[in-house]
């Protein structure tokens, strides 16, 4: 299958328009649409109904294909060039917000200087970005955390080729507001929190669907508040304002006088930070790897 015919069956899918996924792929209504017919064609179905748009059971099916064969593709091409470019000088490096340590900066700012890098871009992605920007080559490291039980491994969004290596631990905590019944506890349960109020920021703190995951069978985690954001400074203000709790890492919490850090007991939780490379980056990557573990 040809992968333009792939990028603009996605296109016309996650627009619902044809007229739309022309305007955003740059071609003419009728390319489109020959394009699309061209993959039917090929695969002997129809992928796509027209009025209204939408996909068709074979369209549902290849369209779980995609998305994965194209970031190969991204990916492949991304290494083939990083094999034969060789050292640039340039360095940028993409953060998920609370892996976005005083400590994981400075090191990497330390080292990118010793090694001579003199473009060096940081950048707050939520974590899938991070992943598909390393394996695509627009990253040259990730930096991605999450939570998880002690003897489990981290499980952020991972793409072909990338691999994870551990650069950082510490205590989860339940984040409440200091005027909490519950802010004077040692410890806390997540079996004990099932009635309580949740935030939802799926981009900096831990998503519901991986606390429910946690908590098991029986009652589930209620959410109050979403936040679609990367910033750090206003999770924690909503959590401080009583909108809901939230899971942070101990030293995140311990930062602030309204807003108390109890640790999660039951199951014991730990905040994770994690590297993500490819093979074949440039040098100064191995070098910042060894000096953040």
């Amino acid at each position: 299958m040809d992968p333009r015919l792939l990028q603009t069956f996605s296109t016309v899918l996650t627009l619902g328009s044809f007229s739309a996924a022309a305007r955003e792929l740059g071609y003419t209504q009728s390319a489109v649409s020959q394009q699309i017919a061209s993959l039917e064609g090929e695969l002997g179905t129809e992928l796509i109904h027209r009025r209204p748009v939408g996909p068709t059971e074979a369209g549902a099916r290849l369209l779980d294909h995609v998305a994965p064969i194209l970031l190969r593709i991204d990916a492949a091409r991304a290494e083939v060039r990083r094999a034969g470019s060789g050292s640039t000088g340039r360095l940028t490096v993409g953060v998920c917000p609370l892996a976005a340590t005083a400590h994981t900066l400075r090191v990497t700012g330390e080292v990118a200087r010793r090694a001579g890098v003199h473009e060096f871009t940081v950048r707050t992605l939520p974590r899938r970005a991070v992943a598909e920007g390393v394996a695509t080559g627009t990253l040259d490291l990730g930096l991605v955390d999450g939570f998880a039980l002690p003897d489990d491994p981290l499980r952020p969004a991972r793409t072909a080729g990338v691999r994870g290596v551990p650069v950082g631990r510490e205590q989860a905590v339940v984040a409440l507001p200091s005027t909490h019944p519950l802010a004077h506890r040692t410890g806390l349960r997540l079996a004990d929190l099932v009635d309580a109020r949740w935030i939802d920021a799926p981009d900096v703190g831990a998503p519901p669907a991986d606390l429910r995951a946690l908590v098991g069978d029986g009652p589930q985690l209620r959410v109050a508040l979403r936040y679609d954001g990367l910033d750090v400074r206003t999770y924690t203000e909503l959590l401080a304002g009583g909108q809901g709790l939230g899971l942070l890492p101990r030293s995140v919490a311990a930062g602030r006088r309204d807003l108390v850090g109890v640790p999660v007991t039951a199951p014991e939780l730990t905040h994770r930070i994690e590297a993500l490379r490819v093979a074949g980056g440039p040098p100064v990557v191995d070098d910042l790897i060894a000096s953040l573990t």
